[in-house]
C-alpha cells in the first residue's frame, strides 16, 4: 500500500502527518483549528486517502502557522507516498454542488506546483476561522506535492459551504488522479517518462 509519514518541527508548528492512498477516507485530525480540521476530514472521506494529522501550533498567535505547515507536510506525505506515480491516472477534475456553492477542482500531479484560485469567501471569518487561510493551505498544499491545482467557485453566497465544497472538490479530483489506472498499471503517466 501506498503510505507516508512525515514530521515537521518548528518554533511554531509541531506536525505529523500520517497517510494510506489506497484508504476507506478513514481520518484522525486534530490540529487545534477546529473549522481546519474539518475541512481536512472532509478532505480524508471524500479522497478515500486514510488520514491523521496531529499539530500543536502557536494558535495564541493565530490559525495561520498551523493551517500552512499542515499543507506543506501534508503535500510532503502525498508526493512520498506516490512515489515515482507509475500506474495513476495522474488528472482529476470534479464539479462540486454544495446547497448555494458549486466549485470546480481541476488537478495534475504533474511535479510542476501551481495553484490558480478563483474563489471570493464573502465573509473574511467562517467563526473564529480567517477564510483567507482557506488559499494559504491549497498553496502550501500544492506546492509541496508539486501539484498542479485550479480551483474556481463557479457560485456560493455563504462562506463555510464556498470553502467547504472547495476541500470535497479537490478530494474528489485527487481520488481520481491517484487511482491506478488498470490499462496502465506499470506505466509513468508522460511521455517524458518520469513526473
Amino acid at each position: 500500500m501506498r503510505r507516508a509519514t512525515v514530521t515537521r518541527k518548528t518554533n511554531e508548528t509541531d506536525i505529523s502527518v500520517e497517510i494510506t492512498l489506497d484508504g476507506t477516507g478513514s481520518y484522525d485530525n486534530q490540529t487545534g483549528v477546529g473549522f481546519f480540521d474539518h475541512m481536512l476530514d472532509q478532505l480524508a472521506r471524500h479522497s478515500l486517502i486514510d488520514m491523521k494529522i496531529r499539530c500543536a501550533g502557536d494558535l495564541h498567535i493565530d490559525d495561520h502557522h498551523t493551517v500552512e505547515d499542515v499543507g506543506i507536510a501534508l503535500g510532503q506525505a502525498l508526493s512520498q507516498a506516490l512515489g515515482d506515480k507509475r500506474g495513476i491516472h495522474r488528472y482529476g477534475s470534479c464539479l462540486l454542488p454544495m446547497d448555494d456553492a458549486l466549485v470546480r477542482a481541476a488537478l495534475d500531479l504533474s511535479g510542476r506546483p501551481y495553484l490558480v484560485w478563483n474563489v471570493d469567501l464573502p465573509t473574511a471569518k467562517i467563526g473564529t476561522f480567517d477564510t483567507e487561510l482557506v488559499r494559504e493551505f491549497f498553496q502550501a498544499f500544492s506546492t509541496h506535492s508539486a501539484m498542479t491545482l485550479h480551483v474556481d467557485a463557479l457560485h456560493g453566497i455563504n462562506s463555510h459551504h464556498i470553502a467547504e465544497a472547495a476541500f470535497k472538490s479537490v478530494a474528489r479530483a485527487l481520488r481520481a488522479a491517484i487511482e491506478t489506472d488498470p490499462r496502465k498499471s506499470d506505466a509513468i503517466p508522460s511521455t517524458k517518462g518520469a513526473l
